[in-house]
């Protein structure tokens, strides 16, 4: 196997170092505006010149690249490198956008993809419910068409960012007389709408990431539908495509080792610095171990994608394989921190446990990444049933 990189790509790396350094960090009066402003400026620059929203056609605000696979990592490993501004994160970008450049209608596209992906606007998921987690196609909330309006009623869980958000893409079941995953359609919904009601679930370390929504006879316009009324399941499983990929994405994993390797710079145990431990740096090592695997494995779906092939089971083993190794890298870190590990994280610390506030909310968030995207129990099922031919659970055969 060969990883080097070609005369053409190493000059291309050499093109995108280029523009980060006449770009990055913003010189002169671009240091006078907000460090949100200075990051929306400089992706307006990166988009232009073709290096993020690169497969998104110019025509809804990307730069429109032919893929490829080299240049895509080699954007990404410059980008961090010089501490520069990649791609907005989130929902939006990195799950409703390519599921409207799949299967949106043209008017979205256009009324949507750009600002999603300038961070302008941002989104949330109306997906789980009471009774309606893993198993999401019993969902209740119902949208009924009245004119030239759904109108809709019930209640959603878990739903991350909801308090902030201005748009949620949502489930509801418009076809009540059909078989479950029949009776689904996939409907946009702006937030402001009356009769939305936003309750913050208060979390264990203080935050309140996640809500409850209900709707009350909230009305969205008959053609903010994705995809053919009824189909919403369908048009589901590409939004999950693409959430499973943003949880399994290897470079969040590869960043976790390197503040890990820091950490145990900074930390002592037994005696003396925890870098110079042995089962510390074993345990290290193992990690690295999981994590490149972890990295060549995304190659081979980011080479699948790129020839536009079905990728298979890959993307659900890539999405389980990030979830094992985000938690075992917090673990790690916990273990690092020892007794500052069990301080509730105090944002108005300025020395001592506010250091360990980010591995103590990142063991927190291992345990919800095996939740997000599909439960890591039911991702094994459907990974021995279907890649392995193992026969189906004797537990889940007995729930029936």
């Amino acid at each position: 196997m060969d990883l080097s990189y070609s005369e053409q790509y190493e000059a291309y790396r050499a093109e995108v170092a280029s523009f980060l350094a006449a770009n990055w960090p913003p010189q002169g009066a671009e240091q006078e505006v907000s460090q949100v402003e200075q990051a929306s400026r400089f992706r307006a620059k990166a988009i232009e010149a073709g290096y993020l929203a690169r497969a998104i056609p110019k025509r809804y605000g990307g730069s429109e690249q032919d893929a490829d696979v080299l240049k895509a990592q080699i954007i990404r490993e410059e980008f961090a490198r010089a501490h520069a501004p990649g791609e907005v994160a989130g929902i939006g970008p990195g799950m409703l956008v390519p599921t409207l450049l799949e299967r949106g209608e043209e008017w979205q596209k256009e009324k949507f993809v750009g600002p999603t992906i300038r961070g302008e606007i941002v989104w949330c998921q109306g997906y789980s419910e009471p009774g309606s987690g893993s198993d999401l196609a019993s969902l209740q909330t119902k949208a009924e068409l009245v004119g030239d309006e759904w109108v809709i009623n019930g209640q959603k869980i878990w739903t991350s960012g909801a308090h902030r958000a201005d748009y949620m893409f949502i489930l509801c079941r418009t076809e009540p007389d059909q078989p479950k995953h029949a009776g689904i359609s996939y409907l946009l919904l702006d937030m402001k709408r009356p009769g939305i009601e936003v309750r913050p679930l208060k979390q264990m370390n203080g935050a309140a990431d996640f809500n409850e929504v209900f709707f009350d006879d909230v009305r969205t316009p008959a053609d903010w539908i994705v995809g053919r009324r009824g189909e919403g399941w369908l048009v589901s499983r590409t939004t999950l495509k693409h959430e499973r990929n943003m949880i399994g994405n290897a470079s969040r994993t590869g960043m976790l080792l390197g503040g890990l390797v820091n950490l145990a710079r900074r930390t002592t145990r037994n005696g003396k610095r925890g870098i110079e431990d042995a089962d510390v740096r074993q345990r290290l090592v193992e990690l690295e171990g999981y994590i490149r695997a972890h990295e060549y494995s995304s190659y081979r779906l980011l080479t699948k994608a790129a020839k536009q092939q079905d990728a298979g089971l890959i993307q659900m083993m890539n999405k389980l394989n990030g979830t094992n190794i985000g938690h075992r890298a917090a673990q790690i870190g916990i273990d690092l921190l020892g007794d500052q590990s069990l301080v509730a994280p105090n944002p108005q610390r300025t020395v001592g446990p506010i250091e360990g506030t980010a591995w103590v909310n990142q063991f927190m968030w291992s345990l919800g990444t095996s939740l997000a995207g599909g439960t890591s129990n039911i991702q094994r099922n459907v990974i021995g049933e279907r890649g392995l031919g193992l026969p189906r659970d004797e537990a889940a055969q007995r729930s029936k």
